[in-house]
């Protein structure tokens, strides 16, 4: 299954591709599909060799531009939003943990099958961490899961709450910040082309002037915002993503909205007037990442702030020309819910946690392996487990952690079998997704919008990041 050497790799391409060092040459779109790609992008994320990893996901992301599969940023759909030009939609914005590739899959299919374009596949800063996903490794798995399902057209590949550590910024700012950034810019070389910076960290409430609550927040946006303008690649807008609200804390109001997006927007601008401002905002309704489990491993109902939601996302869209108000922690919100976020215009909606529930929780996932993982938790992370949890508590809030090592390769290695069977399960919750979040036909809206600019994959660039 993997590659020894180089030549392995060029030789398991012959009949779908020629590989000539830097260059990479479609030739049989079929044989690509059929018979090389499955074990191209295995040797992309698994093989021990960081040469050959690199090379792997050079040939994937070049056949991938040569089929019109680009990496893009979703800016101008955001603009022409704000603008008033559509509506009534929500885009969804889906962090994946594990089985990476069969659920990107799933999303291609459920996009292709519904007309949808206006989908966005994320993975956050903390998740890049314990799930061992680096942005180029991400990147790869994605363009070759488009590959795979016959995709064509722009990819939306975000960077989610990229954000900064409130104790270790005020114990050390340079450092910090300078982290954050090196994430940046590794995430921009691999083709993230949509960032969300969280600086919603550094709120302190203690002031009695909004503005001084939210002084950090703008203030270290700016920084981060300007960084990106000055590395995103020529023809090519990165939407970035502000956020006011910690998830999980205080619910936002219209003044917090009002401090950050004026000083945002003044200090940016004094800046640079022409750097392009956030393109959403990112608020606090009164749900938590991943739901907030009871004691027998259930998940609490959430009372959701739609009023606030609705009032926000239109003072965004109205007077800052925003796509709207971005809804975080919703995929484990009960069924009948997510019909509510288009009417209310919610401009993009997260999920995650739902999807990694699903995983585990399939009859076809390996006893064995799931027991496994779990003894492995509850022996790693016993210092993680408060004093009032039960064992199902902890186990749903640290078992996104076995989707890395030492289990990341047992992902991989599943039976094909089972990973189909899951595969079409997580399909069938994505269809029903897009549905209610009428991301269906808003593939019209995308072709309208989205300039995509194919900016060329550089080897060298694949190899120093493998």
């Amino acid at each position: 299954m993997l590659f020894s050497t180089k030549q392995d790799l060029i030789d398991h391409l012959k009949g779908a591709a020629s590989c000539n060092n830097s260059d990479v040459h479609l030739e049989n779109e079929d044989a690509l599909r059929d018979k090389a790609l499955d074990r191209l992008v295995h040797n992309a994320v698994l093989n021990p060799t960081a040469e050959i990893r690199g090379r792997s996901r050079f040939a994937i992301k070049s056949l991938a531009a040569q089929q019109g599969i680009v990496p893009a940023s979703i800016q101008d759909l955001y603009e022409a939003r704000g603008q008033g030009k559509n509506k009534g939609y929500t885009v969804p914005a889906i962090n994946i943990r594990g089985m990476t590739y069969e659920t990107c899959r799933a999303i291609f299919r459920t996009a292709q099958a519904c007309r949808a374009g206006a989908f966005i596949f994320e993975i956050a800063k903390s998740e890049i961490g314990y799930t061992h996903q680096r942005p180029h490794e991400y990147a790869a798995v994605v363009l070759a899961a488009a590959i795979k399902e016959k995709y064509r057209g722009p990819v939306f590949i975000q960077g989610d709450h990229f954000q900064v550590n409130a104790q270790k910024f005020h114990e050390n700012r340079d450092k910090e910040i300078e982290g954050l950034k090196d994430l940046i810019r590794d995430a921009l070389l691999a083709g993230f082309y949509n960032i969300d910076i969280d600086t919603s960290t550094l709120v302190t409430l203690e002031p009695e002037d909004v503005k001084e609550q939210q002084r950090l927040n703008f203030e270290v946006g700016v920084e981060l915002t300007q960084f990106i303008r000055e590395l995103e690649p020529e023809g090519v807008t990165v939407s970035v993503g502000g956020e006011i609200g910690e998830v999980g804390k205080e619910n936002s109001n219209e003044k917090e909205l009002r401090a950050y997006m004026d000083n945002f927007n003044e200090r940016l601008a004094a800046v640079n007037p022409q750097y392009k401002t956030i393109s959403k905002i990112s608020i606090q309704t009164g749900t938590e990442h991943g739901g907030v489990p009871l004691a027998d491993g259930s998940v609490a109902d959430v009372q959701l702030d739609f009023e606030t939601l609705e009032k926000l996302s239109q003072i965004s869209r109205e007077q800052y020309h925003l796509a709207g108000a971005v809804q975080h922690g919703a995929s484990t919100l009960p069924a009948e819910m997510f019909h509510k976020f288009p009417e209310l215009e919610t401009a993009e909606i997260h999920l995650a946690t739902n999807f990694q529930n699903m995983i585990y929780d399939s009859t076809h996932f390996p006893q064995t392996l799931k027991q496994e993982i779990y003894d492995y938790l509850r022996k790693q992370f016993a210092d993680e487990k408060k004093a009032n949890w039960t064992d199902e508590q902890f186990i749903y809030k640290t078992r996104k952690k076995g989707f890395g090592n030492p289990f990341k390769e047992r992902f991989w290695n599943l039976p094909d079998d089972i990973k189909a069977k899951i595969g079409k399960e997580l399909e069938d919750k994505f269809h029903f997704l897009f549905e209610q979040l009428k991301a269906n036909d808003t593939r019209q809206y995308v072709d309208a919008t989205v300039q995509s600019v194919t900016v060329a994959p550089d080897l060298q660039n694949e190899l120093e990041h493998a």
